[in-house]
């Protein structure tokens, strides 16, 4: 069969629907940015004024945290498998960035594992907590943070979380030697405002003006 030629304004539609598909490709709506962003945000302060009030045992937050974590994966797993969403286009930066969160989340469960390990070693070996590794430990999770933040502001080429990663790494350096646990979680704070919250509102701000500009193109 003879492939079909296109003609001059074939060609030209062809080309501004693969431009277009592109930029779509370099726009996130921000939201997991926020979503996470918050939930960290009031895990980190909850925990501070869980210290001063004593309401619950020290890390009562971040294990609800943890729990929200899990009913949130099992909500889009249930959502994926038995509702029918509209498929999308594979692309090179959506399969990336599939790879790259699942990395990511190995790393966040391997420090996080380590941590609580870690920890109970110790207070069996010498009847404490030290909180000396615990410091440490949120030190590291907020580098891990950065890195990830700088990964996807370079892929979409988004300056806000380039910025924002390199804010995020000033707050893990000083909290790697902070010994004080409360000035820690406050650091952590810091960090995923400067890191996920802030950057993932201007997303989600640039990417409803898009959308609106978008429509109006359709239209014309």
């Amino acid at each position: 069969m003879e492939e079909k030629q296109l003609n001059e304004r074939e060609s030209l539609q062809l080309i501004k629907q693969m431009i277009t598909m592109a930029k779509k490709e370099q726009r996130d709506d921000g939201r997991g940015w926020i979503i996470w962003g918050w939930l960290l945000f009031l895990a980190s302060l909850l925990t501070v004024a869980n210290l001063h009030f004593q309401w619950f045992q020290t890390f009562f937050f971040w294990n609800a945290f943890g729990l929200a974590t899990i009913l949130i994966f099992a909500y889009e797993a249930i959502a994926g498998k038995f509702y029918k969403r509209t498929a999308a286009v594979k692309t090179y930066t959506g399969d990336l960035f599939t790879r790259l969160n699942a990395g990511f989340f190995i790393c966040l469960i391997f420090i996080l594992v380590a941590l609580n390990v870690g920890t109970r070693v110790i207070a069996k070996k010498y009847g404490v907590m030290d909180m000396t590794f615990i410091n440490i430990g949120y030190a590291l999770l907020i580098n891990l943070y950065a890195f990830w933040i700088l990964i996807y502001g370079t892929a979409l080429n988004f300056r806000p979380s380039i910025i924002g990663a390199y804010c995020t790494w000033a707050f893990g350096a000083v909290a790697l030697f902070v010994q004080d646990f409360e000035q820690v979680m406050l650091l952590h704070a810091g960090a995923v405002l400067a890191g996920y919250i802030i950057p993932g509102h201007l997303a989600n701000k640039e990417f409803k003006r898009l959308k609106r500009k978008d429509k109006v193109t359709e239209r014309v």
